[in-house]
C-alpha cells in the first residue's frame, strides 16, 4: 500500500474538504473513490464499501492513512505544527477543532455509538479550551455555545442547560466584545436547553427573545445564518 506525501502548505481546511469530497464521491459509489477506500481504509482494505454506511470519520481516517498517518489527528497535528507556534497554535486548533464538531454534529446523535458521541462532545471541548488559551470572551461564549449544542444532539440536556447558560452569562457580561448575533445565539441556545429540560413557557421566552435579536442584527447574511438555525430541529417539543 502506498502513501502520499503531504503537499506543500498544506491546511486542514484543504484536507477537510478532500474528506467531504471523498465521502460525497463514495456515496455515489464511483470507482475511483471506492478503490481509495479499500486500499487506506484499514475495516475496507480488501472488502465491500457500503456507500451509504461511509461517515465522514471515515473519509478522515481514509486521507490520514492516504498520507501514512495513523488517524485523523495525528494528521492535524503533523499539518499544526509545520505552520504554527504557541499561541497561534492554540488559536489553529481552536479553528480547526470548532469547524470539525459542526461538521459531525449533523451525523452524530443521541442513537449514534458511544465513541461516536464522545468524540462529537469532547471535540466541543477541546476547542472551548484551546480559545481559553489564545481568544477572548467572544470566543469563550462561542465555544460554551457548541459545547451545549453538542450536548443537546447526544441527549444530554441538563448538560446542554448548563453550558448555554454559561454562554449567555459571558454575552451579557462582554457586550463590548461580542457581535450582534452573540447574543440571539446564546438565547436560541437556552431555548433549546430549557425544552429539553422541560421548562416549555421559560424556552418560549428565549426563542422570542432570540427572534426579536436576530431582526435587529445589521448585516443580511449573519441573520440569515441566524435564521437557518432557528429553523432547524430539534425543538424538543416547543
Amino acid at each position: 500500500m502506498s502513501t502520499s506525501s503531504l503537499p506543500a502548505k498544506a491546511s486542514l481546511s484543504q484536507l477537510r474538504t478532500r474528506a467531504k469530497d471523498l465521502r460525497k464521491a463514495v456515496a455515489k459509489a464511483r470507482p475511483d473513490a471506492i478503490a481509495r477506500v479499500r486500499a487506506h481504509h484499514p475495516e475496507y482494505r480488501g472488502n465491500a464499501v457500503d456507500p451509504a454506511a461511509f461517515t465522514l470519520r471515515d473519509a478522515q481516517l481514509t486521507i490520514a492513512r492516504e498520507h501514512g498517518m495513523n488517524g485523523w489527528a495525528e494528521l492535524m497535528e503533523k499539518v499544526a505544527t509545520e505552520l504554527v507556534e504557541g499561541r497561534e497554535l492554540h488559536r489553529y486548533f481552536g479553528v480547526e477543532l470548532n469547524n470539525e464538531t459542526w461538521d459531525l454534529m449533523d451525523q452524530i446523535d443521541e442513537n449514534s455509538p458511544v465513541g461516536d458521541q464522545e468524540r462529537l462532545l469532547y471535540g466541543a471541548y477541546a476547542a472551548c479550551l484551546h480559545w481559553l488559551e489564545a481568544g477572548n470572551e467572544a470566543n469563550h461564549a462561542r465555544g460554551e455555545y457548541t459545547i451545549a449544542r453538542a450536548a443537546l444532539r447526544i441527549g444530554r440536556p441538563a448538560l446542554g442547560l448548563e453550558h448555554a447558560r454559561r454562554c449567555l452569562e459571558l454575552v451579557l457580561a462582554h457586550p463590548d466584545r461580542m457581535a450582534d448575533w452573540d447574543e440571539p445565539f446564546a438565547h436560541e441556545a437556552l431555548a433549546r436547553a430549557l425544552a429539553a429540560t422541560g421548562s416549555p413557557d421559560l424556552a418560549r421566552a428565549e426563542l422570542a427573545r432570540a427572534q426579536e435579536l436576530t431582526a435587529a442584527v445589521a448585516e443580511e447574511g449573519d441573520r440569515k445564518v441566524l435564521l437557518d438555525e432557528l429553523a432547524k430541529e430539534p425543538w424538543f417539543g416547543l
